[in-house]
């Protein structure tokens, strides 16, 4: 099959083909007394991977180490290239629907005072710029991939960073009290110890983690389970989708900054009257006396009621519900 032919078949023009080929994606074979290009059934599957790899957005370097990874009959290696295209582009996605509702503020500011409200287009930026760069700036600081084979033996080996662990997990679940058929998120879901209790209330659980490691245990120990990667700060599901979202020991990971951009992704993937769980370490003064951690603040103002139960000094329940 000659260059036009391919193209004709896979609905691409022939420039993109001789640019794919320049780039080493392709080499199809040459008559030797023309110098045609001839495609055979592999150039061909090639190129159709490739075109469709291209439109999830992967890169072209990417695209060539899937290639290879396929070719080696190693089709886990491109699932993982997809997830974390599918994480990428959304956190684009939020970037960009943040931005539109920047710009729509300004305009109904605009609107409204028939001026400049410079200062209050100054906030609405620089709150825009703040969330953009926090999406940006996220990093697996923790090196949870290599925790990842120890992690079970951890925390239920009664590791300090993991308190009461077992105990906090039960009684997260109590009190978000899963019903049958009811749609869950477990973020920062690890090993998926507490997305498994949570889906043995009968629950439709699906879990979220950065590391690769983590959630390759997860699979392997709930099969039937959905997992995703990505992190609290870009959750990859649209608007809407559950009844409640938890978490356990992943919250003082994050920033004070990042927590309410967290809690603001979790509100957003929320079905009405929703809930949020959470369990987690935080820290203890003056003696035994347990600190409140600080973004309680955010669920009254975003139409949330609370309960914040200490569990022991130093851990602490927060169950809230979208009222």
């Amino acid at each position: 099959m000659q260059i036009k032919d391919a193209a004709q078949r896979l609905g691409i023009s022939t420039r993109t083909i001789r640019f794919y080929e320049e780039k080493g994606l392709i080499s199809p074979a040459k008559c030797g007394h023309n110098g045609y290009r001839t495609f055979t059934e592999r150039e061909l599957w090639r190129l159709q991977t490739i075109v469709a790899l291209r439109e999830s957005g992967m890169t072209l370097s990417d695209i060539q180490g899937a290639l290879d990874k396929i070719e080696c009959g190693d089709h886990d290696e491109l699932l993982h290239y997809l997830e974390l295209q599918r994480a990428v582009l959304f956190g684009q996605w939020l970037d960009t629907r943040h931005t539109l509702d920047t710009t729509d503020h300004m305009i109904h500011l605009l609107q409204q005072n028939r001026s400049m409200p410079l200062d209050d287009f100054y906030r609405l930026a620089a709150n825009s710029k703040s969330q953009r760069e926090l999406r940006l700036n996220w990093r697996d600081a923790w090196n949870f991939d290599q925790l990842a084979s120890t992690h079970d033996e951890r925390v239920y080996g009664g590791d300090t960073e993991y308190p009461h662990y077992s105990q906090a997990l039960q009684e997260l679940v109590k009190e978000i009290n899963p019903k049958p058929g009811e749609h869950g998120l477990d973020l920062g879901t690890g090993t998926g110890n507490l997305a498994g209790l949570l889906q043995n209330t009968g629950a439709v659980v699906a879990g979220v983690d950065q590391s690769r490691e983590m959630l390759r245990i997860c699979r392997a120990k709930y099969p039937r389970m959905t997992t995703k990667i990505g992190n609290f700060l870009a959750v990859p599901y649209t608007d809407g989708q559950f009844d409640f979202v938890a978490s356990s020991f992943s919250f003082h990971h994050l920033s004070d900054k990042q927590q309410l951009l967290a809690l603001a992704e979790m509100d957003r993937v929320l079905k009405p009257q929703g809930r949020i769980g959470l369990v987690d370490r935080t820290s203890v003064i003056r003696g035994a006396e347990t600190a409140l951690p600080g973004y309680l603040g955010w669920f009254g103002p975003h139409g949330f009621d609370y309960r914040c139960r200490e569990l022991t000094p130093g851990l602490v329940l927060v169950v809230s519900r979208r009222l």
